[in-house]
């Protein structure tokens, strides 16, 4: 299954977008960007000052091609007065100033900002940071800035578990703590979408600790609720719910607790009743279970930005800036595991 990593590589070689990193000056960044320049996987943008990123780049050994690399300093670079006065007008009815708005681009902590305008101005394709911030740093310019794809829509995270002879897609295990139905419903079709813009055909399954009505709970209410919504919004779509984790990834366990789920036990899209399932059951499966956890990919913006965790190799980095490269690109009908 590790073969899928390379597809999706070699598809973000085929035509690689341009993707900032608004943590330049940082050293996994800095070694992130060495590999992704060698192996062609995207245009990398670093914002930061010059001087430091290079001598950073040093100290650290790397033979970085500087030609193939865009430095964005907010302090000097000729983007930040249009970029200040476009921040201003999309947030003056929340009351940004625009003296307010320069000086968040201008400031350390508002390298997510800059980066984020890159992006909503077509100066860069995606974004890709969290390597020192919380996820909720790097989503908040996204959706006060780029916005959600439709109005009311959640934004989630799903992260893509690559084991040895299985790629499992984990939903929301980044963004929303405890989903309603609606919420539930939302991060089920943004990661069905993504799944097909990866060439993998979603067969959908919602968690819970009952499988088709085994228990009764207000939990299991919601799930419930959640599925009936997509069946009839996507009806083409294979989903089911709600099944508990072994009938929807064990076809004789399927076989005898929902026997005539569409799932039949295969599923490859999971949609956890909560952030703490899914965010626990994903480090669960990479540490324990070997997979490589790729993500969180975000969902749902109008345009690609994605959170890095904090505990994240530069080796991560790669992956995500190759999956970005892909969003960006759209349908990757080569990735097809």
């Amino acid at each position: 299954m590790h073969n899928f990593l390379k597809k999706v590589r070699a598809s973000a070689r085929k035509n690689p977008q341009r993707i900032v990193f608004p943590e330049g000056t940082k050293s996994r960044i800095l070694q992130a960007t060495e590999e992704i320049v060698e192996k062609s996987l995207a245009h990398p943008i670093l914002i930061g000052n010059e001087k430091t990123i290079k001598a950073n780049a040093r100290k650290l050994k790397l033979k970085i091609d500087w030609k193939q690399v865009r430095i964005e300093d907010p302090l000097k670079s000729d983007l930040t007065k249009p970029y200040a006065k476009e921040f201003y007008e999309v947030r003056k009815k929340k009351g940004l100033t625009q003296r307010q708005a320069t000086k968040i681009l201008k400031s350390p902590e508002g390298i997510n900002y800059f980066g984020t305008m890159m992006v909503h101005m077509d100066d860069a394709d995606g974004m890709v940071s969290g390597t020192t911030f919380p996820t909720a740093d790097t989503i908040r310019p996204a959706l006060q800035i780029i916005k959600t794809e439709e109005r009311f829509h959640r934004v989630s995270g799903i992260f893509f578990m690559v084991l040895e002879k299985r790629l499992l897609l984990f939903a929301d295990a980044a963004i929303t703590i405890e989903p309603d139905a609606h919420g539930l419903f939302d991060i089920a079709k943004d990661t069905a979408k993504t799944a097909k813009t990866f060439g993998i055909e979603p067969r959908v399954a919602f968690l819970s600790f009952s499988t088709k009505g085994s228990a009764k709970h207000p939990r299991i209410d919601k799930v419930q609720r959640a599925v009936k919504m997509l069946k009839y919004k996507c009806p083409d779509l294979i989903v089911d719910g709600e099944l508990q984790v072994d009938a929807a990834l064990v076809p004789e366990v399927a076989n005898r607790k929902c026997p005539k789920s569409p799932i039949k036990g295969n599923a490859n899209v999971l949609i956890f009743p909560s952030l703490e399932s899914a965010n626990i059951s994903y480090k669960f499966v990479e540490r324990l279970a070997g997979a490589r956890a790729v993500g969180p990919l975000l969902q749902g913006l109008k345009k690609p930005v994605n959170d890095l965790s904090r505990g994240c190799s530069y080796k991560d980095i790669v992956s995500v800036t190759a999956f970005t490269s892909c969003q960006a690109q759209g349908i990757c009908e080569d990735c097809a595991p």
